[in-house]
């Protein structure tokens, strides 16, 4: 934690920004909705996709370019699956909706496929497949992202981060929920270190000029984010954007509108979830007990040197949750006088 952060307290955070969402325009549940999944993201240490979104989701909600009155629409429907028209509403509204949508079917009928289009940012992958998970169902989980990354070989955008996460539920042991952008690190990571004036390690992005830089505001103004692994980043941010952007409907690769620039219009985001029952091919207990073993001897494999343990993965987050759970989450001053002037345009006084 740096030396001028303030420790807040899970509560109090979740209810203050539900606040400021109530005040941008948004019915209680559904404010109550984004508030848990932001400080989520928080307690998970993804910092990224975090509080730190309230100004701009609550900035596009007073500019009318996303909708105050999301409603997850279905267009197109099957026992196993289910295409949902967002109509230019917030993306955490409705991949919550989605998701729930897809463990019902899927415990219906062993699996399902759930795509989303006109939806806007949907903050952390995580939350989603952690759902399924808790729910007995094995889950994948893509979104696409406006173009910030070019295909490996090229020096123009075309892909955005283009996130994918699964989520694999566990018996004694904690649930496996794994998250990560297909590029190297996600874009919000950048924006949040420019946030807090701070530099970004050597090999996160280039700049406009092409040029490897530690200055987000490089990296972000012009410049490009580059795919994790190199051509196999690029492969898999390929098959996001057919699996969310492509098959849904939805807009993909350059015709996905910036959440950040683009303030006439929606950015017209998809999502895709494929979720099924962890008992489809062998009873559930006999699923969980498999993979408390396979968990268990993973812990036991003789370390590397340089390494003092081996974690699972999502058991970095996890621990993170716990540990702000118990001592608060750590806010930058910069971060909540932000949230402050949010809180003085409703009329919202602030709890810190």
């Amino acid at each position: 934690m740096a030396g001028n952060d303030v420790r807040v307290a899970k509560a109090d955070l979740e209810h203050f920004v539900s606040k400021l969402f109530q005040g941008a325009g948004m019915e209680e549940e559904q404010s109550s909705t984004i508030a848990r999944h932001l400080v989520l993201a928080n307690l998970r240490g993804v910092d990224s996709h975090g509080v730190g979104r309230v100004e701009i989701y609550t900035s596009r909600l007073d500019r009318g370019i996303d909708s105050k009155s999301t409603k997850a629409k279905i267009e197109k429907e099957s026992a196993s699956s289910a295409l949902i028209d967002g109509g230019a509403g917030l993306g955490i509204i409705l991949a919550s909706e989605g998701i729930k949508i897809a463990v019902r079917k899927a415990q219906e009928t062993g699996l399902a496929a759930v795509g989303i289009k006109n939806s806007g940012h949907c903050g952390m992958l995580a939350d989603y497949t952690l759902y399924a998970a808790r729910h007995n169902c094995l889950a994948i989980a893509a979104t696409n992202a406006p173009a910030n990354m070019a295909p490996w070989g090229g020096k123009k955008a075309f892909f955005g981060t283009n996130p994918f996460s699964y989520g694999v539920p566990a018996g004694k042991e904690k649930d496996i929920v794994f998250d990560m952008a297909t590029s190297v690190v996600a874009r919000g990571k950048i924006t949040l270190a420019r946030k807090n004036n701070q530099p970004i390690p050597l090999g996160w992005a280039i700049s406009k000029d092409g040029k490897p830089t530690t200055d987000p505001g490089e990296a972000l103004d012009g410049g490009l984010v580059l795919p994790v692994g190199g051509p196999k980043g690029y492969g898999l941010a390929f098959l996001v954007d057919v699996l969310s952007g492509l098959l849904t409907g939805a807009a993909f690769g350059p015709y996905i509108g910036s959440l950040y620039k683009d303030l006439d219009r929606n950015q017209n985001v998809g999502q895709f979830f494929f979720v099924m029952r962890a008992d489809l091919f062998e009873p559930l207990a006999d699923f969980k007990n498999r993979i408390d073993q396979m968990i268990r001897e993973i812990r036991q494999i003789p370390l590397a040197d340089g390494f003092d343990r081996i974690y699972l993965p999502g058991e970095i987050e996890y621990e993170n949750a716990l540990e702000r759970e118990q001592n608060g989450i750590p806010l930058t001053s910069k971060m909540i006088c932000e949230l402050e002037a949010v809180g003085k345009r409703y009329g919202i006084p602030s709890p810190f």
